[in-house]
């Protein structure tokens, strides 16, 4: 009875944790949405062309590519590889890291002012992402610290799955970020 009573509590929790990360995700969408509909009130469908199209392309490729690694380090724990789960979380650390310093570059030179609209709207929406992908990071590194003290294991890994999902999050806003930022213009 006390393994049955363990496993009720601990399928609970699970269910407890997984409504929390939803919820917050649901909170956080209410943000991105409010950025992306910000950048077409205030700029309309203006683009400038001097937006770095390749760069824009790249940064987008390496975290898209970051995605697919947070999976494989989420499915090799799940299955108790513990070598590929610590080389696909740090590919996917690496990446992300990556995708920072290349909204930095980009932020760099950008030829338009971050003062007209489509300059505001432009750093607002990669600066606040960004954060989120640094927060991101930040988690990820400190899921690989506890891995190598053995807190993970096939059974239980719900740190790495609560912190993978962030991840595809992140990721996901990013598809809808880029073509706003990117494609989109009249």
């Amino acid at each position: 009875m006390a393994v049955a009573a363990i496993t009720a509590k601990e399928r609970q929790r699970a269910s407890i944790n997984q409504l929390g990360l939803w919820l917050f995700f649901l909170s956080e969408s209410f943000l991105f949405a409010a950025l992306a509909t910000g950048r077409f009130y205030i700029d309309g469908l203006n683009r400038p062309e001097e937006l770095s199209q390749v760069l824009g392309l790249g940064i987008t490729s390496i975290l898209l590519l970051s995605s697919l690694t947070a999976y494989r380090a989420e499915a090799a724990i799940a299955n108790g590889d513990r070598t590929a789960f610590s080389r696909f979380l740090l590919a996917t650390i690496v990446l992300g890291v990556i995708f920072v310093v290349g909204v930095g570059l980009e932020w760099t030179i950008a030829e338009f002012d971050p003062s007209d609209p489509f300059g505001t709207a432009f750093f607002t929406m990669t600066g606040i992402h960004a954060t989120h992908v640094i927060s991101g990071i930040v988690m990820l590194v400190m899921i690989y610290f506890l891995s190598r003290r053995g807190h993970f294991s096939a059974e239980k890994h719900w740190g790495v799955e609560g912190v993978v999902k962030y991840w595809h999050f992140v990721d996901v806003v990013w598809v809808f970020f880029y073509p706003i930022l990117y494609l989109v213009s009249w």
